[in-house]
């Protein structure tokens, strides 16, 4: 995929992570988004790619660990995810 392809794929997923509808989805999506997505392979933007296809409850719930992550998206990339505290990254007075 060309240079400008993948940029153009990373501006849609970030756009994607920072619009769900759940303003805590977004907090979470939104801000690993702007953290991580330029750093990221274009397996690993397969990755982020699935799991922005999930529902903003599902994502929650294994945000919260009150669900298991399912095993099909238990990837090095959900695991960032996971780990992605958006507080610490300057996101804590956005309520």
């Amino acid at each position: 995929m060309a240079d400008h392809d993948i940029e153009v794929r990373r501006k849609r997923l970030r756009y994607r992570s920072w619009h769900r509808g759940m303003k805590e989805a977004d907090l979470v999506l939104g801000g690993f988004a702007d953290q991580h997505l330029a750093g990221l392979s274009e397996p690993e933007l397969d990755q982020f790619e699935r799991i922005l296809e999930q529902s903003d409850p599902d994502l929650m719930a294994w945000f919260t660990r009150r669900q298991p992550v399912p095993a099909r998206l238990d990837t090095s990339v959900m695991k960032l995810v996971m780990n992605f505290k958006p507080y610490l990254h300057g996101f804590e007075n956005n309520q």
